[in-house]
């Protein structure tokens, strides 16, 4: 399994100023809130002392703190980084200390801060002042069937949330338009029963869900009168309780794009990309691109990031000389601006190395490889996540090329790095276990190969779900040591199983279904073999295949 190859998100800022209700996070993602404009701000020359004073969810902090792979948007973090580095940091736990409780009972005339602190020990008093678990209860609660007129629920209402939520989910960010919501929201309402559950009228529907609860907080915050935005807390709980791979209907998604400007189908691309959605990928980037290309012109860098995407997602689907196509303008573009040394220009080389790798065109592949490590290690270090990631792609080119010693001294040389400074669990951490899981399958030390395969399997059926490409990737690999240690059975119902996942998620004409047609071949062969040696003959009557 070779590296993820490199794409970026550059969310455009919005013009026009200061956006009223914008939240920290908003903007360190523009990025407008950076180190010099604090600085700026804070200049002894201003008059006046200033205090600036924000909050960030741990969650969020800890996400801007690690450096991503993915070049552009590390500049955003690197940003982000050190303006919080400037940052004192106060950290506030969600419970309460038992001498604050003490505190808070002082203000218990509040009935809301009395109600808070009967729950403070299964919410936290600040969450609940929010009104976050009760706008999720109440919620949940409106799906139930509209027949008492003296006390009306509200699946419709319920309806119009879940589409808002899932929208979010999908990765569009900008405000909701109501059109949307409305077209796609039927879908959810029939999910949960649709007309048995004699919903509300449509405008009885909105009405419920904008109304304010307890003065501020609604479930939908109307924007203006065409949009909406959805209260975070039901976002967030609605996705902490997904399993892995349990996504946003794809129908809701195509219906979106056709809503979404640039920004938006940039961000859905993304969302789609890293959910394994690779066709869904492709259309949402070749909009943004087309959309970039239409509002920027060609070398615009917002264009040329959506067209770096598509390739990346063309790639993914195994239309490898379309992705050569691109990847190549975008590359002459990045070198007659940027020039060679720039991390973007080297990104781009990065990813068409791993194409050229995947073509067969190895000795291209391998000096593209060399060259984008030299300038990384120049620029970046030998332990940064940028040369981590050519080492890991270099070293399965050497594998490819035979040579095993050098290749298996890189693998364990970056894995043991990413394991010191990411953790087991991180992708990159599973990526370099599974490269090296690869080279011991290729050396025939099975038993090995076998252990590692199933550990990174746990971790990415766990993280990415059953049906994620690379979990996918994994199983199968694993089914052929399982082949080969001589246990054709499972390795038969593993490859056949692979198989028909392939053809439904990446269509029969994907590189990887294809070797996985060679795969059930090989083992349903050697299966077959093995029945004829039982009989003593060469029927194949009642010989093992692939069901339905």
């Amino acid at each position: 399994m070779s590296e993820d190859r490199e794409g970026w998100a550059n969310p455009t800022a919005e013009a026009g100023g200061l956006r009223p209700r914008i939240s920290i996070n908003t903007w360190f993602s523009a990025p407008e809130l950076t180190r010099e404009a604090v600085s700026r701000l804070l200049a002894p020359a201003r008059r006046g002392h200033r205090v600036v004073v924000a909050t960030l969810r741990a969650a969020e902090e800890n996400q801007w703190r690690t450096i991503p792979e993915d070049s552009a948007v590390a500049d955003t973090h690197r940003k982000v980084h050190d303006l919080l580095s400037r940052a004192h940091r106060i950290f506030l736990p969600r419970l309460f200390t038992p001498a604050e409780r003490e505190r808070a009972r002082n203000y218990a005339r509040d009935q809301r801060i009395a109600d808070a602190l009967q729950q403070a020990d299964e919410y936290g008093i600040a969450e609940y002042l929010a009104n976050g678990p009760q706008l999720l209860a109440e919620w949940e609660s409106a799906w139930s069937a509209n027949t008492d007129p003296q006390a009306p629920s509200h699946p419709r209402g319920a309806a119009l949330i879940a589409a808002a939520v899932d929208l979010r989910r999908a990765g569009y960010a900008s405000v909701l338009p109501r059109r949307l919501i409305e077209e796609v929201h039927g879908h959810y309402l029939d999910q949960q029963g649709g007309h048995r559950l004699n919903p509300e009228a449509l405008d009885d529907a909105w009405q419920w869900a904008t109304r304010p609860r307890r003065g501020t907080t609604r479930l939908l915050t109307p924007h203006d009168p065409d949009h909406v935005d959805v209260f975070d807390y039901l976002v967030d709980s609605v996705q902490r309780r997904t399993r892995a791979g349990d996504h946003v209907p794809e129908h809701v998604i195509t219906t979106a794009l056709t809503y979404a400007a640039a920004t938006d189908a940039h961000s859905i691309g993304i969302t789609a990309k890293a959910d394994g959605r690779y066709r869904l990928a492709e259309h949402a980037h070749r909009q943004a691109y087309t959309t970039r290309a239409d509002e920027h012109g060609p070398t615009h860098p917002d264009t040329l990031d959506s067209r770096n995407n598509l390739a990346l997602a063309l790639h993914d689907l195994g239309r490898l000389e379309e992705a050569e196509t691109e990847y190549r303008a975008v590359l002459d573009a990045h070198r007659r601006i940027l020039g060679d040394n720039h991390h973007r220009t080297l990104a781009i080389r990065s990813n068409l190395a791993s194409l050229l790798q995947a073509l067969g065109h190895f000795e291209k592949a391998e000096a593209e490889y060399h060259a984008v490590l030299d300038a990384h290690r120049r620029i970046l270090g030998d332990n940064h996540p940028h040369t981590l990631t050519i080492r890991s792609n270099l070293a399965s080119l050497l594998q490819a090329l035979g040579h095993f010693e050098k290749a298996e001294a890189e693998h364990h040389a970056v894995l043991d790095i990413r394991r010191r400074i990411l953790g087991d669990n991180h992708p990159h951490t599973l990526i370099s276990r599974s490269n090296l899981a690869s080279l011991l399958q290729g050396q025939g030390r099975l038993v090995e190969a076998a252990a590692e395969y199933h550990a990174v399997l746990d971790a990415h059926r766990r993280i990415l779900g059953d049906n994620h490409p690379d979990t996918l990737a994994i199983r199968g690999s694993l089914a052929s040591v399982l082949q080969a240690l001589g246990h054709l059975e499972k390795a038969a119902a593993e490859h056949c199983n692979v198989l028909a996942i392939r053809r439904r998620v990446l269509g029969d004409n994907h590189p990887h279904t294809l070797i996985s047609l060679e795969n059930v071949a090989s083992v349903l062969q050697a299966l077959r073999l093995s029945v004829e040696e039982l009989r003593g003959d060469d029927s194949d009557r009642n010989a093992p295949e692939c069901r339905g």
